[in-house]
């Protein structure tokens, strides 16, 4: 093992190389997506799928690592900037990168272990995850929000092929999608901070890891927490119940598997 990585050795004899075979997709290069791009190019991973068609302003300068005042005038893509966060840390990196929706060039996901969506809408994140689904991916989902009060609320999801998926879990709701659908309720403008994205970036890495080395030893497949950011809590919620099998998603809405063992 290099080095570089000593400190991490508790992950496992092999978990470096585990590490940089794994190939991670990240939705989303904001406020979430580059801080978890930040923190896998430091652990060592270097395969990665990246998509966002977004840019640096002023106002999402507040939230976005890597980024600095001169990309405010330059109008430094938020691809660029994390390419450039990878490369600094992984000059061998294999970088595939979309400038587009990943609806507009959505093959090269399907190589993927694991999907990280940082997006804001529930439909977007339905999308990501049926898409998981068919291919048999792991699937992150992050996301933060204001909200009257002010309360910071946020939540990490991970759903894998066989397991509750975020409408068992009350997440992704008939609800939520219509209401959503609604001009009111369009996304766009939602207050956001660099601190709780950090909280929430950090704990998915985390999953995104043991997914990988399986460290712990606890044989995560599945997880929902919420963030409430003015009592600095990560909990679980509480449910009435939660389906064992989902049956969301069966036989004939999965095809062309490419999961392999992590």
């Amino acid at each position: 093992m290099l080095e570089r990585y000593q400190r991490q050795s508790f992950l496992g004899e092999n978990s470096q190389a585990q590490i940089e075979s794994a190939i991670i997709g990240v939705i989303g290069l904001g406020g979430g997506g580059s801080h978890i791009v930040q923190q896998l190019a430091h652990i060592g991973f270097k395969h990665f799928i990246l998509y966002d068609n977004d840019f640096v302003t002023e106002t999402n300068l507040n939230r976005l690592v890597g980024a600095c005042s001169i990309d405010v005038p330059a109008a430094t893509p938020k691809l660029h900037l994390a390419k450039t966060m990878i490369l600094g840390l992984q000059s061998d990196a294999e970088i595939e990168g979309f400038p587009c929706r990943w609806q507009e060039s959505p093959d090269a996901l399907k190589r993927c272990h694991i999907i990280f969506g940082c997006i804001e809408t529930y439909l977007g994140r339905l999308e990501i995850e049926q898409h998981c689904r068919r291919y048999l991916s792991h699937c992150i989902d992050i996301g933060m929000d204001v909200h009257g009060g002010p309360t910071i609320g946020g939540q990490i999801i991970l759903s894998s092929p066989d397991e509750p998926c975020m409408k068992c879990i009350g997440f992704i709701t008939e609800q939520n999608l219509t209401k959503e659908g609604t001009a009111y309720n369009k996304a766009g403008g939602r207050p956001q901070v660099v601190w709780p994205n950090g909280v929430l970036a950090s704990t998915a890495v985390g999953i995104a890891v043991d997914l990988v080395t399986g460290w712990t030893r606890l044989s995560k497949t599945s997880y929902y927490r919420v963030y409430d950011g003015r009592r600095d809590t990560l909990e679980e919620p509480v449910h009435t119940q939660i389906p064992v099998a989902c049956p969301h998603y069966d036989s004939e809405q999965i095809g062309d598997p490419i999961l392999r063992k992590l």
